[in-house]
């Protein structure tokens, strides 16, 4: 892989290991040709304006194009007035943290939630009540207990963070019934909910999510929802979205980040809507599917085989991660799950990155390495962990 080195890329795994951690797509995913020739087309089409500064809540094609595909995702009105072009989710994270939060404040989260989305959170001086959720996702009945409590103590809450569609970590994907009821208790306490959909594009089972967004089923009030093409083209293009009320995108636009020099990708944001608009990416996505479909098999495959009453492998119908969970073990057990795994050469991330609960969890992506790796990987766990 050339100049895939430290110094160019975020991380790079020691010679021989194999890292089941990182939560993003292998170098092989990566569409280089498709965004180089997406770069071409927007410098002819647009030129100088493609290297200017852009309108501040971003380019109106891409915003345009956005819209159409949630509107039809969900079957409800979404127009570009909604959007909002984002550095991808966690520039997203930092402005709303900022803008509807200030430090002292609350943030409520899954048990287990998107770790460094938490760290984005405690960086701005928010602080995180995480609670309890169970096989359909967050529980109602514990959201409107934090919230009672939050609101006794005096604390105010900012914001409810949500990943209601293939989960990061657990791949869980939130059921309509129970995302009416946490909107339920969302609106009693008028409490904005921020529902990141990074993964809802990577259905690996029929052709995507029929369950309606929670900012479509609140009419966008409420409800910012975020989505990212880090996961779906590239997270190099450091491009994403956020899909809102109106009002609230035009206030959001309005923050002096955004004043000072526009919206941020400007050029990549007219390179990504003339793939949009002539179909690629549509095409780029049945192609991902099915490659990220034969990594999840491949992974899941032999650890299904072996777990038995040894460890439970939920095997997700999309994203990127498989949620193991080491059956009759105490938290000691998780750390020493991972200690073999990482003497097998094999690394992958512990449960208690993402949430604690009554007993051990270990999040495996994969996403990043092909599919026969991933088949050596599941061999050297299955033969680390028979003991």
């Amino acid at each position: 892989m050339r100049h895939w080195r430290p110094g160019i890329v975020q991380d790079v795994p020691p010679p021989g290991l194999i890292d089941l951690g990182p939560g993003y797509p292998g170098p092989d995913l990566l569409p280089v040709g498709l965004l180089g020739d997406a770069y071409h087309r927007a410098l002819e089409e647009y030129g100088p304006a493609a290297l200017a500064y852009g309108h501040n809540t971003g380019a109106m094609p891409l915003r345009e194009a956005l819209a159409e595909r949630a509107a039809a995702t969900d079957r409800y009105p979404c127009g570009p007035d909604h959007v909002l072009l984002t550095a991808g989710t966690s520039q997203a994270l930092h402005l709303i943290s900022c803008l509807l939060g200030r430090p002292g404040d609350v943030v409520i989260t899954d048990q287990y939630s998107y770790d460094l989305g938490r760290r984005i959170f405690t960086d701005c001086g928010l602080r995180v009540h995480a609670v309890a959720m169970d096989d359909l996702g967050m529980d109602p009945v514990a959201l409107r207990e934090a919230l009672r409590d939050e609101h006794a103590a005096g604390r105010r809450v900012a914001f409810a963070y949500v990943n209601p569609t293939f989960h990061n970590p657990t791949g869980i994907v939130v059921p309509l019934a129970r995302r009416t009821e946490l909107l339920e208790v969302t609106r009693e306490y008028d409490l904005m909910v921020i529902e990141d959909d990074a993964y809802a594009e990577l259905a690996l089972e029929g052709g995507g999510p029929v369950i309606p967004s929670m900012a479509a089923l609140a009419d966008y009030r409420g409800v910012l929802r975020l989505g990212t093409f880090a996961k779906t083209l590239a997270p190099g293009l450091r491009l994403g979205w956020l899909l809102g009320a109106p009002a609230l995108v035009a206030s959001l636009g309005e923050h002096g980040m955004l004043v000072s020099g526009g919206s941020l990708n400007h050029t990549t944001s007219l390179a990504v809507a003339t793939v949009l608009r002539g179909g690629e990416y549509d095409r780029h996505l049945v192609w991902l599917r099915a490659e990220l479909r034969k990594r999840r098999d491949a992974l899941a495959g032999p650890l299904r085989a072996f777990s038995g009453e040894r460890i439970g492998c939920r095997v997700p119908g999309g994203g990127f991660f498989l949620w193991l969970e080491p059956c009759g073990a105490t938290e000691v057990r998780e750390e020493a799950h991972a200690a073999a795994a990482e003497a097998a050469g094999v690394r992958l991330a512990h449960g208690a990155r993402f949430g604690t609960g009554d007993r051990p969890r270990l999040r495996l992506a994969y996403s990043f390495n092909p599919p026969a790796v991933l088949t050596e990987a599941a061999h050297r766990l299955v033969e680390a962990w028979t003991v």
